[in-house]
């Protein structure tokens, strides 16, 4: 009869900042990034990072909980294959991800509705917050060209 190797799996509850160096971490130590999930829980987004240990079968999931309109920073500089869990958490939960490698703007899946995985009365909420953060970027890449434009003497 085979061995059964199936040690505990291991979870750490981290913060949203210490997504990319803890992700950086687990692939120093040859863990395979298995999955990537969201979760929609008491209103807020639950994000989980998993990865593999080959040789003894042991999880170690890495998650982030965090607020419908907090942004967490992309892992796909570091773990290319992210770049396809982190699209699919972007257009079906709304999660905020900066610097995604190969970003599909919400045109990964063919769907007829904006986030929906998240509950119908919350979806308005997450879209007021994107568009203030749309324009509070939009207003900061703007006060960033005047300060350029003053210090250049135009």
């Amino acid at each position: 009869m085979t061995e059964l190797k199936n040690p505990d799996n291991i979870l750490e509850v981290i913060d949203k900042d210490d997504i990319y160096e803890k992700c950086l971490e687990k692939k120093k130590e040859g863990l395979r990034l298995s999955q990537i999930c969201a979760a929609f829980i008491d209103d807020k987004l639950e994000l989980s990072y998993s990865f593999m240990n080959d040789a003894t079968y042991q999880f170690t999931t890495l998650r982030v909980v965090i607020d419908q309109d907090d942004e967490i920073y992309s892992v796909s500089e570091i773990l290319p294959c992210a770049v396809f869990y982190e699209n699919e958490m972007k257009e079906l939960f709304g999660v905020k991800i900066k610097m995604i490698n190969l970003d599909y703007n919400n045109k990964l899946y063919r769907i007829n509705v904006e986030t929906p995985f998240i509950p119908e009365d919350k979806r308005e909420a997450a879209r007021k917050a994107a568009a203030e953060a749309a324009d509070k970027e939009a207003s900061d890449d703007k006060k960033d060209e005047t300060d350029s434009d003053k210090k250049e003497g135009k």
